[in-house]
């Protein structure tokens, strides 16, 4: 694993701790560190060191097959590496292209290496100050962790109910479609019905008046067959008549 090339948190040079080369080189044991500063001699700043060697870890990497250590660096700040902290800030944020607004992996990467290295320039004044910062970069962390698994989980339950409005909306179009179908064959049904009913309506109709007109004729067939009967009926009573009145009375 190699480091960044650039990073806004100062560190010393980097050691190399062993290398495949080793056994055969003179004068050197195998997995024996470069040369690090005696702690012993230099009692004052064992513990400033220690505290930043435990708020910012020594980073290592292997390259070739050599493990090379960097460790964060003991040397304290001056007011020109404040700003020259702000400038390389500037300058990485412009260079790197983070978004001003809005969530931004780069920027916010780009901040906290910024507030590591205030970290560690304010430790190496004050250890205690320091281990406060600490505190505060971890609640910061953690409640930034807390806000993005929260997101997460709202992101994902807004997923889940635009996937259940998509499926219920899928099965409602679908049961609409249904009901428009059978809306439809119901229309169709009730269009024949009402053209049989038309239909039947029409020949009872037709019927109605074909017995009407019948019962009509039968009816002047009957009185024309009454009239000659009376015609017949009259004609053979009058001679009758007339020959009773042309008798001599006895």
């Amino acid at each position: 694993m190699i480091p960044p090339l650039q990073s806004l948190v100062k560190y010393d040079n980097a050691v190399l701790v062993s290398s495949g080369k080793d056994k055969g080189t003179k004068g050197k044991s195998p997995g024996k560190k470069g040369p690090l500063p005696p702690v012993e001699q230099k009692p004052g700043l064992t513990q400033t060191e220690d505290i930043l060697n435990s708020i910012l870890p020594p980073r290592e990497w292997t390259e070739e097959g050599q493990l090379w250590v960097q460790y964060v660096s003991s040397t304290p700040a001056t007011r020109l590496d404040v700003i020259n902290l702000q400038e390389k800030l500037d300058q990485q944020l412009q260079q790197r292209q983070a978004r001003e607004t809005g969530i931004c992996p780069v920027r916010e990467e780009l901040y906290a290496q910024c507030f590591d290295e205030l970290i560690r320039q304010v430790t190496i004044n004050c250890a205690e100050r320091g281990l406060l910062l600490l505190r505060v970069r971890d609640e910061m962390r953690m409640t930034t962790n807390a806000y993005q698994t929260l997101y997460e989980s709202a992101v994902a339950f807004g997923m889940r109910k635009a996937l259940q409005t998509e499926q219920g909306k899928s099965e409602m179009e679908q049961r609409i479609t249904t009901q428009d179908a059978d809306i439809k064959d119901l229309e169709r049904q009730v269009a024949e019905w009402k053209m049989k009913c038309e239909a039947v309506e029409k020949r009872e109709a037709e019927r109605r008046e074909a017995e009407a007109k019948k019962h009509k004729e039968e009816v002047q067939y009957l009185e024309n067959f009454a009239k000659q009967l009376k015609q017949q009926l009259e004609a053979f009573l009058v001679p009758s008549k007339k020959t009773a009145a042309a008798a001599p009375p006895s």
